[in-house]
C-alpha cells in the first residue's frame, strides 16, 4: 500500500461551522495534522509551526484574507495557500492568485471535491519539483 503524503494543515476561518466541516473533510481523507485558527493574526503568529497547506477564508473580521496571504507568503513562499471565499468574484480570485495563492475556492456544496482535487494537485506539483531539481531541493533543505 502506498503511504499517503502527510501534510500539516491550517484552516483559517472565523466561521467555526465552516472550519469544522473542512476539518471533517480532511479527516475523511485521512489527514490528521489540522489546526484551526478563527482569525488571521493567530495564523500568522503560528507560521513557525511550518504548515504545508493553509485553507484561508477571504472574508474575516480582524484582518482581510489578502493581508494574511501576503504575510504568509513573505514568511515562507513555499506554503500552499488556498483562498476560500463566500462569494464568487472574479477580481477577488485574480487578486488571490496574484498575491500568491495556489488556488481559489468558492464556498459551496462541492468544496469537499475541490479540496481533494487541490491537495492532489499540490502533491503532483511537489513531486515535479522534487524530480526536476533533486540536487537543488537537497541543497536548499540542507540550509535549514
Amino acid at each position: 500500500m502506498e503511504t499517503k503524503t502527510q501534510f500539516k494543515f491550517f484552516i483559517v476561518d472565523d466561521d467555526v461551522f465552516c472550519a469544522n466541516v473542512y476539518k471533517q473533510y480532511l479527516d475523511n481523507m485521512n489527514y490528521n495534522d489540522i489546526t484551526h485558527y478563527s482569525n488571521g493574526n493567530d495564523c500568522i503568529k503560528n507560521l513557525h509551526l511550518k504548515p504545508d497547506i493553509i485553507f484561508l477564508d477571504h472574508n474575516m473580521e480582524d484582518i482581510n484574507g489578502f493581508e494574511v496571504l501576503k504575510k504568509i507568503k513573505r514568511y515562507n513562499p513555499n506554503i500552499y495557500v488556498v483562498m476560500i471565499s463566500g462569494q464568487e468574484n472574479i477580481e477577488t480570485a485574480v487578486d488571490a492568485l496574484k498575491y500568491g495563492a495556489f488556488d481559489y475556492v468558492i464556498k459551496g456544496n462541492d468544496v469537499y471535491e475541490k479540496m481533494e482535487f487541490i491537495i492532489t494537485k499540490i502533491i503532483a506539483v511537489k513531486e515535479q519539483l522534487k524530480n526536476a531539481y533533486p540536487g537543488f531541493i537537497k541543497r536548499l533543505l540542507s540550509i535549514f
